[in-house]
């Protein structure tokens, strides 16, 4: 069993799923609240300010997503370990987050005993996904896209806006020109209703397209 007092930032925005993981941190000897936050940003800087050891983040965030907060934060503090904690197992997201760094995933209907297991196995240095992560969920996707009236070429570009990545960046990934990717996301914002990334990651995310 672990030994040290593990510190475990708590990172969603439901204060019912704060205050049941605080109650099931809270009775395990070893395992500290390092402190909460219910938005990427403040999950991010309390990275620097809390130092947690790991963190439980909700894949999707009022403002970021899972890939876009993991990159983030490893990049702050490589030692950081992240644990996806969702309840969209087939969350088309999933798979970014895991390629960016996250080190486990778990749903948030895991039993007490079974998060505490997780938690020790990823200090132990174990990766971790305790559901099915599908290279991608196509069929979804794509009724999704058709749903809202998004390409599978704006979908592209919005995931990787997701992930973190800027215009040139992505337009080098792509094969595209930067004012392509501006067009595309342009087009993307209009259709999604969005003013600007942030909101058009939102609302991408509750309609279940990322």
């Amino acid at each position: 069993m672990t030994q040290q007092v593990v510190r475990v930032l708590v990172a969603d925005d439901h204060p019912i799923v704060l205050d049941g993981v605080t109650l099931a941190l809270q009775s395990t000897s070893w395992l500290r609240v390092a402190g909460y936050a219910r938005c990427g940003r403040e999950a991010i800087d309390a990275v620097t300010r809390s130092r947690p050891e790991v963190v439980l983040l909700d894949l999707r965030l009022p403002d970021m997503l899972g890939p876009e907060v993991v990159r983030a934060m490893l990049a702050l503090d490589p030692a950081v370990k992240i644990v996806l904690f969702t309840a969209h197992a087939d969350h088309p997201a999933l798979q970014a987050a895991l390629a960016a760094g996250a080190h486990g995933v778990v749903l948030k209907d895991t039993e007490r005993a079974d998060l505490v297991d997780v938690i020790a196995r990823i200090i132990a240095g174990e990766r971790v996904v305790s559901v099915d992560v599908q290279p991608d969920n196509g069929i979804l996707v794509n009724r999704k896209l058709r749903e809202h009236g998004l390409t599978r070429r704006e979908y592209d570009i919005l995931r990787r806006v997701a992930m973190g990545e800027t215009n040139p960046e992505i337009a080098a990934a792509l094969g595209l020109t930067r004012n392509t990717v501006k067009t595309y996301l342009q087009r993307t914002l209009e259709k999604l209703g969005a003013r600007n990334r942030v909101e058009a990651l939102s609302k991408a995310s509750q309609l279940g397209i990322l």
